[in-house]
Formats: C-alpha cells, structure tokens, sequence
C-alpha cells in the first residue's frame, strides 16, 4: 500500500490555478484504495469545505509558519545553495515536519510551488506555464522585474529537485525541456480537463436579479490583462456594428489590471450600450454564461493551454480561438480560428457566428464529441499511470 499525499494551498480567487487544482484534487481522490491511501494537506482554511465531500482521504491543516517561509523565501531570493536548505527545513520549518511525519510516497504539489522544494520530500510538481520565460517580452505584465527575481530561483528549484513535473501539453513539456535541459521521461503531459463546478452547476434562482444579460451575446471570460486581447475584440465589435446593431458583448473580469484602458477604448469605440461588464463572477455563476452565450470569442495571446475553450466544449458553446495558444489544436474542427494580431480575421469570425444558424450548430455537435474525448475520468487514469510508474522505478 502506497501513500499518496497532495499539497493544497492557493485559494479559490487564483482562477485558474484553483481550478487545476480542484482537477488534481478529484484524480488523487479517484486512486484505488486498494493500492493507496490518501492524505490531503491544506495550507489555508479555504480548503476546508472543498475537503468536506472527500470522506475516505485524511485531512490535515499545515501550519504556514510566518518565520520558516520568510527564511526559506530570502533562502531562494539570495540563490544559496537548496540542498543545505533541505537537510535545515524540518528543525526550522513547521510544515515541512508535518508534511514528512506522514511518510508519504509521493507528494503531488498542483502548481509550481516553492514548498515542493523546500519541504525535503518526494514531489510530482505540475508546471502550469512559462509565460515570463516566452511572453514576458510582448507583455512585460507577465515579466515584471520584482516577480521574476522569484520566479527565476523557484522554477529552476522546482525542475532540479522534483521527482517528476506535470504539464498540460506538448508544448509546455518541449518549453521546459529547452528551458531547463531536463530528459523527456522527467516530464509527463496532463492535459487540462474542465472544472468540476461547470458541469455540476445548477441554474441559480436569483441568476436573472443579478445579470441583465441579453438575449443574444458574445461572451470572453478574462481577466482584463493587455495579454488577454480585449481590446483587438473590441476593434472587431466596432467594425461590426454598421452590419449589425443588434451585436453584444459581455466581458466577465475583475475591475483590474488594464480595465481602466479597456473602458476608455470602449468609450472612445461608442460601444457603451453594446460591451457588458458585469465584473467578477463567481464559479457558480460561470457555466450560464457559456449556455447562453452565441458563442465564444477567446482572444488570449498567451498560452499554451486555457481553460475556457474546454468550458464551452462542455457547455455546448461555439467558439473562435486565438491560433497562439494550442487549443485550436486540442479542440480541432470545433472552434473557428484566428491569427490574434488580425482585427480583420476576428470580425469574420464574428460575423460568421452572428448570422450562420447552422455554422454554430455544428460547432456544438463536433464540440460535444470533443469534450467525450477527454474529461476527468481520462483525467484520473493519466494521473494513476504517471503515479504508478514513478513509484515503481522507485522500486
């Protein structure tokens, strides 16, 4: 019998990152009992009603430890050496003593997190991307000089003392090996699944009271970076609007990052009555907006791998995809596509979605098939098969 354990700790408003995590969280639950038991460590209390459904795994509440993460942060951030780190941890550090007290096989840490490193124990890390490495010089918000005198240390720690990494595509795993000169059989490719709460989310009562959305509408759930391309949809939306003024757009963020732009732009465009900002919405809330939508416009420079394309699969949502990310790729002849520089190539895309009736139907047929192909269950035996294989050559 193996003990597995898996590292909790960024909480719901990491967007994406939670939402992996949720993914992880439901693939180690899945692991046969008869070949593992299971415990789960929660940095934050957040966690614990996430935990409340999971009943034949323990549960334990690590502590943070304000002066073990400040050693261990300046540790990183000074570049000295890890391995003298690691033999120090456990008299020094509170959660690595808990976490090696539970003896466990293989930890799985759902996200590049330094504690997978500073905690002296067997780790499958997932590496969710390299924007700062690939992106970081377009748009320097993903590169900014504080951020990478951390993200330098922790990322090339998290490739040198990880048993394993996890990444979601061929992609991420060629970037990692020219990155950090790692053999291929280190890295395993997990792609993304959907978010558990998409499919099991019911319509809630009060939905209508608090979203005045309308009838028809293109829909682009971002976080209002200059990454995001918002602004290249708006200058689509604006040369649409002579051919059809009945053309909506609802765009779900928070009110940060490059949203004071955004706004002026769409002000300057005279898009006023046709842009929708409902703001932040929570996971709840989410999926009704894909069902609704006429379709999907995912814009994102970035990627290699997004979520909401995987949402509108499940969620019956046409969609146009940005070709600079690989989820053209991953949802083939479902989606249309376009180069995200071209204002041109986007207004087509919207256009033929807008007005072609049987073009969306389409999409959401190839799409169903699409989303069939791999969903948490395949999710869940990938993970037991990387699992399974890296305790063995342990052996």
């Amino acid at each position: 019998m193996k003990k597995i354990g898996i590292f909790l700790e960024a909480p719901p408003h990491f967007g994406g990152t939670f939402q992996y995590t949720q993914s992880m969280l439901d693939a180690v639950a899945a692991l046969p009992r008869d070949r593992f038991t299971i415990v789960s460590a929660y940095a934050t209390d957040l966690w614990q009603d996430h935990l409340a459904s999971y009943q034949d795994m323990r549960k334990i509440a690590v502590p943070r430890g304000f002066w073990g993460r400040a050693f261990g942060l300046a540790w990183v951030l000074l570049r000295l050496p890890m391995g003298l780190w690691r033999s120090l941890s456990p008299s020094i550090f509170p959660m690595s003593r808990v976490m090696l007290r539970e003896q466990c096989d293989l930890w799985i840490f759902p996200a590049q997190d330094a504690r997978s490193y500073q905690v002296p124990v067997p780790a499958l890390v997932t590496v969710l991307d390299l924007y700062h490495l690939y992106d970081g010089r377009r748009f320097p918000e993903l590169a900014d000089k504080r951020q990478l005198f951390y993200k330098k240390p922790n990322y090339a720690n998290i490739c040198r003392w990880a048993k394993a990494l996890t990444v979601l595509s061929e992609i991420d795993k060629q970037q990692v090996m020219e990155s950090y000169k790692l053999p291929a059989e280190r890295i395993h490719v997990l792609p993304l699944t959907t978010p558990r709460y998409i499919t099991e989310a019911l319509v809630p009562k009060d939905f209508d009271s608090r979203y005045s959305l309308p009838h028809k509408y293109f829909f682009y759930p971002a976080q209002f970076w200059e990454h995001k391309n918002h602004k290249n949809v708006l200058r689509a939306m604006a040369a649409l609007k002579d051919e059809h003024d009945d053309l909506k757009l609802v765009l779900v963020g928070s009110k940060k990052n490059a949203w004071d732009s955004v706004k002026e732009m769409i002000d300057e465009l005279g898009l006023q009555d046709d842009v929708i900002l409902p703001g932040y919405v929570p996971d709840a809330d989410m999926p009704e907006f894909y069902r609704r939508a006429r379709a999907l416009i995912f814009a994102s420079c970035c990627g290699p791998t997004n979520i909401p394309p995987l949402e509108a699969l499940e969620l019956g949502c046409p969609m146009a995809l940005a070709e600079a990310t690989s989820m053209p790729d991953r949802v083939g002849d479902a989606a249309l596509v376009f180069h995200q520089d071209s204002v041109e190539q986007i207004t087509t895309c919207m256009r033929q979605l807008w007005i072609d009736d049987d073009l969306c139907i389409e999409l959401k047929k190839k799409g169903a098939i699409k989303a069939a192909a791999w969903g948490q269950k395949q999710f869940n035996q990938r993970l037991e098969d990387i699992v399974t294989g890296l305790l063995n050559a342990k052996e």
